[in-house]
């Protein structure tokens, strides 16, 4: 059920019944590069970007502590939306507790052929092969570095996802991780290793045990070595996970993940599972090749977090993603086990009212509960 919030604010009704429709008419990609492009620019007007500060941000208090430092509130972006951290002062000015860039790779990439990013608007799913198309490690490490040199450090924490460079050899995958690791170690707060795109040649494959602990083993490194030659503490390390595997396997990755080093795990990536039953353009949509997320991921989604919590220790953090379009999404998430949750299509089919939507009803779920901290709340939910 759609969050009483949400029809009373009038810039969710207004992107409901103005800017979604127009988005239809355009092609899903140049939509979404037109969408970051605005954001950045009204994000660097004085004028526009308090703006976005009166219109967008929660006005309710929900501070959540998670690796040593304290979130606003509990609700942030997930990667893919902004790849090459174009648009930070918009995220932050919208109200969003921490933003996650990239999938960053070590190497420069365009991605795979377009069209490759779809919309199927009555399931409130996208699907997308985009492959990793991002400026790489070199230029986005410049672009930080820029943005510090500019504006400071960003207001909220930046989490850095990690991908791997298409013509890298799996062999080599953690010289790629940890190159851009490197690169990137000094901007980014949390680091996320994606091992689960769909949308790579054989990614998938470094979930498997030799695959995986090669990885985190040479992140470790590369992470102890940043922290002694800028005199600070390692950056937690998370692993973003696949939903199409059985629970056995998730467990299995989630122990293996855990005793090699890995600070907490992101639940999860895009499917490669489709709905069985689909009406409209959207048939057409789920026939195309790539990773679905949405609405449609929502249940899976939760049921990992759930597993992955009942299989690992409550102090070992979860993330969830999949499937956010309000606060009731969020917060049987965080019931079943996650102690922050991101959102990316939902932002497609909501607008950025989402986050007050959610901050919002979050605060009156736990009000409701009797909950004085999200963190009292996590995993509640588990029979």
């Amino acid at each position: 059920m759609k969050d009483v919030l949400w029809n009373l604010n009038p810039m969710g009704l207004g992107y409901r019944w103005f800017g979604r429709p127009l988005l239809r008419f355009q092609d899903s990609e140049k939509a979404h590069g037109r969408s970051l492009s605005m954001l950045r620019f009204a994000s660097n007007n004085p004028f526009t970007r308090g703006l976005l500060k009166v219109l967008y941000r929660p006005k309710v208090s929900m501070p959540v502590t998670l690796f040593g430092t304290e979130y606003a509130h509990p609700f942030g972006l997930a990667a893919g939306m902004d790849k090459n951290a174009k648009a930070l002062r918009g995220w932050e000015a919208t109200g969003l507790s921490f933003v996650e860039i990239g999938g960053v790779t070590m190497l420069e990439q365009s991605g795979n052929p377009k069209p490759r990013m779809f919309r199927a608007p009555q399931s409130q799913a996208l699907v997308n092969r985009m492959g990793f198309n991002n400026d790489g490690s070199e230029k986005i490490q410049r672009a930080l570095q820029d943005h510090v040199s500019k504006y400071g450090q960003p207001g909220i924490p930046v989490w850095v996802n990690l991908g791997k460079s298409k013509v890298t050899p799996l062999a080599e995958a953690h010289l790629d991780y940890g190159t851009t690791f490197e690169r990137l170690w000094a901007f980014g707060d949390v680091f996320v290793v994606n091992v689960s795109s769909p949308n790579t040649p054989n990614l998938r494959e470094l979930q498997d045990d030799e695959g995986l602990v090669r990885i985190l083993s040479h992140c470790k490194a590369v992470n102890l070595q940043c922290s002694e030659t800028h005199g600070s503490s390692p950056k937690p390390v998370l692993v973003k996970v696949a939903p199409d595997m059985t629970d056995e396997q998730l467990i299995h990755i989630a122990q293996t993940a855990r005793a090699n080093g890995a600070d907490g795990m992101v639940v999860s990536n895009t499917t490669v599972e489709r709905p069985t039953s689909a009406i409209g353009k959207d048939l057409s949509v789920f026939q195309e090749t790539g990773g679905m997320s949405g609405r449609p991921l929502r249940k899976r989604s939760t049921e990992m977090i759930a597993t992955v919590r009942r299989a690992t220790a409550p102090d070992w953090p979860i993330i969830g993603v999949g499937g956010i379009s309000g606060a009731d999404d969020a917060w049987e998430k965080i019931r079943a086990g996650a102690t922050l949750v991101q959102a990316y299509s939902g932002f497609v089919f909501e607008g950025p009212a989402l986050t007050k939507v959610v901050v919002h009803g979050l605060a009156k779920r736990l009000a409701e509960s009797g909950f004085s901290t999200v963190e009292e709340a996590v995993g509640t939910g588990l029979a």
